[in-house]
């Protein structure tokens, strides 16, 4: 038998116990109080408590700089931290925000003033590592995005709402319409609102596109109108109104925030123009697939399985500046799109990726799932590997995909081409053909293929 091959040992060189941060500090951050840790030397105490005003955060950062701190460590707890932070940045000081996990402390006792005395100790020695945070500007539009999305659920509340009241009343419109929001729904769910019981004249209001006839409309309108149920139908439609205007008061100032961002130096191919395309549900109001080029200065719907909605998630999640990643594997380690082998004794333990709540690692998994039926390169690689693996890793592997790609568009401004499904089947195809040619040269054969009849 044949020696076993040595494996080579990757060595990562460690300088954990040097004090690179002399000038640091700690804060644990609570609701009502915030716990600040400074070096041996700088004060007479080296841990001090301030209320949450905001005059005390100022008092605070008066502190900080009197004992000559210059980097400050902190957990993000909840959302306490960001009015700290904000102050904190806005004075010069180098915050670095970690997560809770990672600073964890010894076994022990423990306290406010311990918590934040260990993050001072690890930060004064560099054993922490930073959370990504994008640019201030970008934070306000990802601000205005999870907002945005807060409305929507909300609003689809509402919408349940209706149904429910319509169901009390026997008025089996759902029946006979797959969207009760839609044109013929809304015009005759107003006109229910208004007083109108005649069926015929509220079949009436049906869309010429609409798949049922006006004679299963009306049967779907007989019922039991009663007095408390369209009373919460007609509230129901006021707030799904309220809803929908706060929606557009939304979407305005998104766009006048995206404004404000300079055009690109480099323009390339701008998207299409919005008006060729009807606006679907949820749709912003505006054009948004402009402000994202604008923005970036490529277009990123080009990419199969990414619409404006779900490259707005991305980039207010991400930012433009791909700087902040060395390179591409460390953006899909950092969306938990990247195995996590754990290896113990020579041996992997434990397989597949990290759960994460990531909202750009959610819409790159949506985009992969929404390829199913696509006739694109992501489509055949992500039947392929349904076929070959299921449907969650399939989704996993196309979304690793669809971050690379995003991830090249942004550092190299390069426009995205597609070389379609025919030439990724063909290259899949070439691949085989060599790996079959390479094990049947290892056997003494050869491969030779049928001539054609």
């Amino acid at each position: 038998m044949g020696k076993k091959k040595k494996r080579q040992l990757k060595v990562v060189d460690l300088d954990a116990l040097e004090q690179i941060n002399l000038n640091a500090a700690g804060i644990d951050i609570g609701a009502e109080e915030i716990y600040v840790a400074v070096p041996k030397g700088r004060d007479e105490e080296t841990v001090r408590v301030f209320p949450t005003f905001t005059a005390d955060l100022q008092r605070l950062a008066d502190w900080l700089e009197a004992c000559g701190i210059e980097t400050v460590a902190m957990e993000s707890t909840g959302i306490y931290w960001i009015p700290l932070y904000e102050i904190l940045e806005a004075r010069g000081f180098d915050v670095n925000l970690v997560n809770a996990r990672h600073v964890k402390n010894v076994s022990g006792r423990k306290s406010d003033v311990l918590d934040c005395q260990w993050l001072q100790q690890l930060h004064t020695y560099g054993l922490l590592q930073p959370s990504f945070r994008p640019p201030e500007r970008i934070c306000a539009i990802r601000s205005l995005v999870r907002h945005r999305e807060m409305l929507i659920q909300y609003r689809a509340a509402h919408i349940q709402h209706m149904q429910k009241a319509l169901h009390l009343m026997n008025i089996q419109l759902t029946n006979v319409l797959s969207d009760i929001t839609g044109v013929t729904g809304m015009k005759i769910i107003r006109a229910i609102v208004a007083g109108e019981r005649n069926r015929e004249v509220l079949a009436s209001y049906r869309d010429k596109r609409c798949a049922k006839s006006k004679l299963e409309i009306a049967k779907s309108l007989e019922g039991n109108y009663r007095r408390e149920h369209m009373f919460a139908l007609q509230q129901a439609v006021e707030l799904y109104d309220f809803y929908a205007q706060q929606l557009q008061a939304c979407d305005a100032e998104l766009e006048a925030m995206y404004s404000e961002f300079e055009p690109p130096d480099q323009p390339g191919t701008p998207p299409p123009d919005p008006r060729t395309s009807k606006r679907r549900k949820n749709q912003p109001y505006f054009d948004l697939a402009q402000a994202l080029y604008r923005l970036t200065g490529v277009d990123l719907t080009a990419v199969d399985g990414l619409d404006t909605l779900t490259v707005q998630t991305i980039l207010s999640e991400i930012g433009t500046d791909m700087s902040a990643w060395p390179t591409v594997k460390h953006f899909t380690s950092w969306l938990r799109l990247s195995p996590n082998n754990q290896v113990t004794g020579g041996k992997v333990k434990r397989r597949g990726t990290q759960p994460t709540q990531n909202r750009a690692s959610t819409a790159f998994r949506v985009a992969a799932q929404s390829l199913a039926r696509s006739d694109s390169a992501r489509g055949a690689f992500y039947r392929r590997m349904r076929a070959k693996h299921g449907a969650p890793k399939a989704i996993t592997a196309t979304a690793h995909k669809l971050a690379r790609t995003v991830y090249f568009m942004l550092k190299r401004r390069e426009p995205y081409r597609d070389p379609g499904a025919d030439y990724y089947e063909e290259q899949y195809q070439a691949r085989t053909v060599r790996n079959l040619q390479r094990r049947a040269a290892k056997l003494g054969m050869r491969l030779e293929p049928i001539a054609a009849t």
